[in-house]
């Protein structure tokens, strides 16, 4: 009876040796999903687009109508004798161009034109002729060809004045010699008298136009003329 007992709480203390040691692997199982293992750090945020930028309107350019006078002062004379069709000139604008309260041509803008007739003047007949006209214009750095109605100026020919003293001048001579000498003196003195009034014509006729430089003209634009505005 004795030996039964003995038995039967060995038996009791090996089970509890064996149940102690079956719950230590769960302790740590439980310890390990008790203290789970650090969340991951946030992605970082991105930062957002800024909004695109509104463009400001492009002012509207300004529109110089057809008829607008240009005042331009030369920069180098012109004639119609010393100038030749075809050839180049330049000027500044004299007198700004306002349009709608708003400056479209400068005071002082640069302008080129050209040559279109030079015609000097004839010793006996014809007259001198000089027509200029513009080509472009430079207003704030950019150049704007530009048409524009040609200014022309004429001197008549003195053909007519010529033979009234050539022929006042032989009379004279005539008149001179017939009362010097008669016949033959007249006809000596209409050829003196001819020369001399021929060489008096040919001196008082020979005039050409002649424009010198900071002389002043003024041009109409015979298109309208488009500004950007600065």
């Amino acid at each position: 009876m004795r030996s039964r007992l003995t038995a039967l709480t060995l038996g009791l203390f090996l089970l509890s040796v064996l149940l102690a040691c079956s719950k230590k692997p769960d302790q740590t199982t439980d310890t390990s999903t008790t203290n789970p293992p650090p969340a991951a750090a946030p992605a970082a945020q991105t930062q957002p687009a800024p909004p695109p930028k509104r463009e400001e309107p492009k002012p509207e350019p300004i529109i110089v109508p057809a008829g607008t006078t240009l005042t331009v002062r030369l920069n180098q004379a012109v004639g119609s004798k010393i100038s030749q069709p075809g050839q180049s000139f330049s000027g500044t604008v004299v007198d700004p161009v306002v349009i709608g309260g708003k400056t479209a041509i400068p005071a002082d803008a640069t302008v080129s034109g050209t040559v279109v007739d030079a015609k000097p003047l004839g010793r006996f007949a014809g007259g001198a002729s000089l027509s200029l006209k513009l080509t472009s214009i430079n207003v704030h750095g950019s150049d704007h060809a530009i048409q524009t109605s040609s200014v022309t100026q004429a001197e008549k020919g003195k053909g007519k004045r010529t033979g009234v003293l050539a022929g006042g001048g032989a009379a004279v001579g005539a008149l001179i010699g017939g009362l010097a000498g008669g016949g033959k003196g007249a006809a000596i003195g209409a050829l003196a008298g001819g020369g001399a009034g021929t060489g008096g014509a040919a001196f008082t006729g020979n005039k050409n136009i002649v424009l010198p430089a900071e002389s002043t003209l003024s041009f109409t634009l015979a298109q309208p003329l488009e500004i950007k505005e600065r």
